[in-house]
């Protein structure tokens, strides 16, 4: 299966809150670019999670309007999931993915691509858990790493990390 783990994109400094940070104009720009991109690759996501935090809403909002699928469909793939904050455990993450899958093994509607949208540094340190320390990249706002991850072994591969800026250059 293939893990997509993105940043969100840029977002404003100042808020109320650590989790109220919106997006900024580039920002929501940023991870429309990065949903043209999967559309490109037809990249279609079978599960989604989402951080609660508000920049990561809304950078998956901006991003799926890109997607080729439906707004039900969306709704019936995406989960917020309280556990990617920036603050969230790799290794609980990774539980939560392996459960998930095991849970899912003989189903018709195995999960064949799972989208996460969370925050530095969780989603550094979750490509790390995930490919056994392979790599730990350091992400750019909107940055999407590309995982090959075995169930069976529970294990994965990195396959690269894409930027917006690597989308313009």
């Amino acid at each position: 299966m293939q893990i997509l783990i993105m940043r969100h994109g840029q977002a404003d400094a100042t808020a109320n809150s650590d989790a109220e940070r919106p997006l900024t104009e580039h920002g929501v720009k940023e991870a429309a670019m990065m949903g043209k991109w999967m559309a490109s690759k037809d990249i279609a996501p079978s599960q989604i999670w989402v951080s609660p935090y508000l920049r990561a809403q809304q950078t998956y909002q901006s991003l799926s309007e890109c997607l080729s699928l439906s707004n039900e469909q969306l709704s019936e793939l995406t989960t917020t999931q309280s556990m990617i904050t920036p603050s969230g455990s790799a290794s609980q993450v990774r539980d939560l993915i392996d459960g998930h899958l095991a849970e899912h093994a003989d189903s018709p509607a195995q999960i064949e691509t799972l989208l996460i949208v969370s925050h530095m540094p969780l989603v550094s340190y979750l490509v790390s858990e995930l490919t056994q320390h392979e790599f730990a990249p350091i992400f750019q706002t909107a940055g999407i790493a590309e995982i090959d991850y075995d169930a069976t072994h529970m294990m994965g591969h990195l396959n690269g990390v894409i930027s917006p800026a690597d989308l313009t250059s």
